[in-house]
């Protein structure tokens, strides 16, 4: 992005998600910096709300930035709309063919940011609050996908759902499959099923589309690669870790402009 003399300048980009923000920083087409912040409660976004919040994140500058913003939370999106330099970023902006109009903008903002970095066909996982599926072919258009609840979403719903089952963290490490105590079991059922459903998901794909790029992406992103290098290590092997895909996505269309 340049401005009038054709200088490079800085710019936001923010993804909505169902349970954060989430902020890259660019300058021009280079990616400086992104993290992750708390949704918003009722505050009024302006100019001294956004240097507080990027201060925060050792920024020292003038905040008066252009913000391109793709959001899956109408109501948060509300809040952005008293910042002066808001872009809102619309579904049909994205030139991924055959997009059906409730698709996630998230969905399709990774997997054309996926295409555009690594190249078509690609499948994109993301593991976020909820864990999708989202492929295109190399004419890029959409072949489809498919959503699940995420990993911590299956946890927590055990523990909301029912009378005695506890609420269990994530391990670090693999868990043991069989197990005897409850919190042990319900991470081994969750993680060791959402295990073969990707291997499943992958296998079919790659069946279809043996050449393509297999992206990772999403808060779990990291964990979840972790378990799939001990559990299915070849398979593991295919799959490129990149938690910005969302944000290469808006960074082609910011400068397809």
């Amino acid at each position: 992005m340049t401005n009038d003399s054709g200088k490079q300048f800085d710019w936001l980009g923010l993804m909505i998600g169902n349970s954060r923000l989430h902020w890259a920083w660019f300058q021009g087409e280079k990616l400086s910096q992104s993290w992750n912040s708390e949704h918003l409660a009722d505050n009024v976004v302006n100019e001294e709300f956004l240097k507080k919040t990027l201060l925060s994140f050792g920024r020292d500058r003038s905040c008066a930035l252009p913000i391109h913003i793709a959001s899956v939370v109408p109501s948060q999106t509300t809040l952005w709309r008293a910042y002066p330099n808001v872009k809102l970023i619309a579904l049909e902006s994205i030139p991924l063919k055959r997009i059906y109009p409730t698709m996630g903008i998230d969905r399709a903002l990774s997997v054309w940011g996926a295409g555009t970095t690594l190249g078509f066909p690609c499948l994109v996982i993301d593991a976020g609050t909820a864990l999708t599926f989202t492929g295109a072919n190399s004419d890029r258009v959409l072949v489809g996908g498919a959503i699940l609840p995420g990993l911590r979403l299956q946890l927590q719903s055990l523990a909301m759902k029912t009378a005695a089952l506890p609420e269990v963290k994530l391990p670090e490490r693999l868990p043991n499959r069989w197990t005897l105590n409850t919190p042990d079991a319900i991470q081994s059922g969750v993680i060791y099923t959402i295990l073969a459903g990707i291997r499943d998901f992958i296998e079919d794909w790659l069946e279809q589309f043996p050449n393509s790029q297999i992206a990772l992406t999403g808060g779990d992103a990291k964990i979840l690669r972790s378990y799939l290098q001990i559990q299915f290590p070849n398979l593991a092997e295919r799959i490129i870790l990149d938690t910005n895909l969302i944000f290469w996505g808006m960074r082609s269309l910011v400068f397809s402009k």
